[in-house]
Order: structure tokens, then C-alpha cells, then sequence
């Protein structure tokens, strides 16, 4: 291999875990698809989302915490994105319910999971195993068949160990007809990094 393809090849395999996420839903996303953004936080994913679904598209985004829901609608309304998106003060052990309510809108083609705490926020605030293992049974439930789920969970942070252990462990039983999953981590650094686990719906 040559130089330059070691660098590409480098920059490829450890560009960094939420781009690769993105990476991964950009690709199966489509002008007009729908799409969860199951944990809102600071919004960043909402608007790579609205971005990605265009004009004719819906995003759907879900978070228990108003400061996230106020932070993200002032980054929609600057890209002026906000009519693509619906934000719930809601948590995403209840997407199954929302979009059983709302059976005009299309099932999602893809869903983003982005675990942990807000960052700038309550860091006491966490993603839990109990309401998260529900969130990704329903995305899987949810999603249309050859959608994507990506989710990036984050060991390091109080209480990370046990929802990445718990999340992995239910990654683990899904069955390889209704899904493949793959995991991607650097594993020999000294701070225990991000992973990220991407699930692909079978058709």
C-alpha cells in the first residue's frame, strides 16, 4: 500500500465514531425518508438528520430535557430547518406509542442513538440500560426494512459501563435475520473510548 492509501485508509477506519455514525445514516437516507434523532441533547444530530431527509422529509426527535429541546429548536430555526422537525419532551422508550398516535407519518428509515449525558448539561442526567434497551427494541421494531440504527455509547462517563454492557448484550440476541449489528471501538488507547454499534434492518 502506498502512502497516500495508508493515510486514506487510516483516516477511514478511524475517522471518528459520530462520523462514522453519520457516515452510515447519510448513506441510507434518501430527500423525503423519516428519521428518529432518539436523543436530542445539543441538536447536533437533529439538524445532520433534517439536513439529510430534505424539504420532504420528517425528522423526529425525542429528549426528556427542555434545555435540549430549547437548544436544538435555536439551531433548527439559525438553519432554518425547523419545519423539517418535530421535538418531543418525551423519552424514547416511548417512540413505539408516538408513532402509533401519529399513523399519518411514514416509519423511519433510519435512527440515531447518541447515549449518555447532554453535553454542557445536567451530566446527573443519563441515558439508563431500563428505558434504553426499550428505545432500541422499538427502532428496531420501527425501522423500515434495509433502514439503519446506529448508536454510540460511551463506557467512560458514571454509569456508562453498565448501559454499554447492557446495550451490548442486547446487540448480542438479536437475531441475524431481523438484523446485523457490527461494532466498531479502538480498544489498546488508555482511556476507555466510544464505541459504535450499527444495526442493519434485513429486508
Amino acid at each position: 500500500m502506498s502512502p497516500n492509501g495508508s493515510r486514506e485508509f487510516l483516516v477511514t477506519v478511524f475517522a471518528p465514531i459520530l462520523a462514522q455514525a453519520r457516515d452510515l445514516i447519510n448513506r441510507a437516507l434518501t430527500p423525503g425518508d423519516t428519521a428518529v434523532d432518539a436523543t436530542v441533547g445539543n441538536g447536533h444530530d437533529t439538524l445532520f438528520l433534517a439536513e439529510c431527509v430534505g424539504p420532504t422529509g420528517r425528522v423526529v426527535g425525542f429528549d426528556i430535557q427542555p434545555s435540549a429541546l430549547t437548544e436544538t429548536t435555536r439551531r433548527l430555526r439559525d438553519a432554518g430547518l425547523e419545519e423539517r422537525v418535530k421535538l418531543l419532551l418525551r423519552g424514547h422508550e416511548e417512540m413505539t406509542a408516538w408513532f402509533a398516535e401519529s399513523a399519518s407519518l411514514p416509519r423511519p428509515k433510519a435512527a440515531m442513538f447518541n447515549l449518555g449525558y447532554q453535553p454542557g448539561g445536567d451530566k446527573s442526567v443519563i441515558t439508563r440500560p431500563v428505558t434504553t434497551l426499550i428505545a432500541l427494541a422499538s427502532a428496531l421494531e420501527l425501522v423500515v426494512p434495509g433502514g439503519i440504527i446506529t448508536v454510540v455509547v460511551y463506557p467512560g462517563h458514571e454509569g456508562g459501563r453498565v448501559e454499554t454492557e447492557a446495550v451490548l448484550s442486547w446487540a448480542r440476541a438479536v437475531p441475524a435475520h431481523r438484523a446485523l449489528v457490527a461494532c466498531h471501538q479502538v480498544l489498546n488507547t488508555r482511556k476507555l473510548g466510544p464505541l459504535l454499534l450499527a444495526i442493519a434492518k434485513g429486508s
